[in-house]
């Protein structure tokens, strides 16, 4: 089953967490995200597949978040997050590594190890 990672290459924590899949003779299929991003819908299928709340996945100290005012405590739907995250790809968590009906956030790199 291939692996595939929502990767941001200026990113420390992301580029580990490919050197660790590279290392274990992983070769993902590598989405760099800030260029393409998913669908609302394709990230509302890695949410499900993360077991964790959408807020876990979104970078609140980013300037972004800050100029819009964004705090995890904000009450929004999955929905609105989803817009929120599609519109400000910057917002995004990152890495998260994918394989099957699994995703694991590479924070830190080393988690990703489940997956292999």
């Amino acid at each position: 089953m291939s692996l595939q990672i929502l990767h941001n290459p200026k990113c420390s924590k992301s580029r580990e967490t490919l050197g660790l899949i590279s290392e274990n003779g992983q070769e993902p299929e590598i989405v760099e995200y800030l260029k393409d991003f998913p669908s609302k819908e394709n990230l509302r299928s890695v949410v499900q597949k993360l077991g964790m709340p959408i807020t876990s996945i979104i970078r609140f100290k980013e300037t972004i978040a800050k100029e819009l005012g964004l705090t995890a405590k904000d009450e929004r739907s999955q929905d609105e997050w989803l817009e929120l995250l599609c519109e400000n790809p910057k917002l995004l968590e990152r890495p998260i590594v994918i394989k099957g009906d699994q995703a694991i956030m590479g924070r830190p790199p080393e988690n990703v190890l489940q997956l292999l």
